[in-house]
């Protein structure tokens, strides 16, 4: 299981051999190390625990729960990866170029969003008189029976901020920087994941 930590930078595009644009998203993976092992005999599991960033503060608490390690800004589980030790650093090249991985980070928060935009709902008429339900989600309910809306239906709500994992491709690697093929979830500076696909 290879897995590390990075921030998203940036898009940008990148020229492939055959003279093609691509879209690229650059991750940013430098100091990226292992803080924590979980082992099954203990913990009931196997775990690897990745920090990235050392932090320049920490707290007499932190120090106190990372003291086989550096204490650090960012912090996730991931699988177990083998012939890690705490301290241990990890470094972009563990992932080939043109190898496809799993990127796992937190979509950007949209907050209160209606129909139209949450569900790509119509809408309603345009015309013949029409007045305010333009971007109205229309009857919700089902009649006398059930007499209830559904579980379930889709509304108005909050939108975005949410788990989303995507399959992308390496295209280039340099200084623990990480290009991959397309858009990511999150926003710049945001924390993503990277596993190699299993």
């Amino acid at each position: 299981m290879k897995a590390i930590l990075g921030l998203k930078q940036d898009m940008t595009q990148l020229f492939s051999e055959e003279g093609k644009v691509v879209p690229v998203t650059l991750v940013d993976t430098t100091d990226c190390f292992v803080c924590g092992i979980r082992d099954k005999e203990k913990d009931g599991y196997n775990a690897t625990i990745l920090g990235l960033k050392k932090k320049r503060k920490p707290l007499k608490l932190e120090n106190a729960k990372y003291r086989d390690s550096f204490v650090p800004m960012y912090v996730k589980e991931v699988p177990f990866i083998d012939d890690r030790k705490i301290k241990d650093k990890l470094d972009a090249n563990m992932f080939d170029i043109g190898e496809k991985v799993v990127i796992t980070g937190i979509s950007k928060g949209k907050g209160f969003a209606g129909v139209v935009k949450r569900w790509n709902f119509a809408g309603g008429p345009r015309t013949h008189g029409q007045s305010n339900k333009e971007r109205h989600g229309g009857s919700i309910g089902a009649g006398t029976t059930p007499g209830r809306v559904y579980k379930g239906k889709k509304m108005g709500g909050r939108m975005g901020g949410d788990t989303k994992t995507v399959k992308m491709k390496v295209i280039d690697i340099k200084d623990n920087i990480i290009a991959l093929k397309g858009a990511i979830p999150g926003g710049r500076g945001s924390l993503v994941v990277i596993k190699g696909e299993i």
